[in-house]
């Protein structure tokens, strides 16, 4: 696998894990691992993140 560039989300905070972070391997393919378990790696396409992201923001409560 090549060496991925992870960013954090905006919304961690701390360094106490339970950070959620993304790398972008290739335009069509980004991967997703919590901070306190870096070899548990997802992987989504854009299309399906932003989708699963909208639907976490339509059912939170904090709209």
């Amino acid at each position: 696998m090549p060496q991925l560039t992870w960013q954090k989300s905006s919304f961690s905070t701390g360094g106490e894990g339970n950070c959620i972070e993304l790398a972008a391997a290739t335009p069509s393919r980004i991967h997703l691992r919590e901070s306190d378990q870096p070899d548990a790696i997802a992987m989504a396409t854009p299309q399906v993140l932003a989708e699963f992201l909208h639907a976490l923001k339509a059912d939170s409560p904090m709209r």
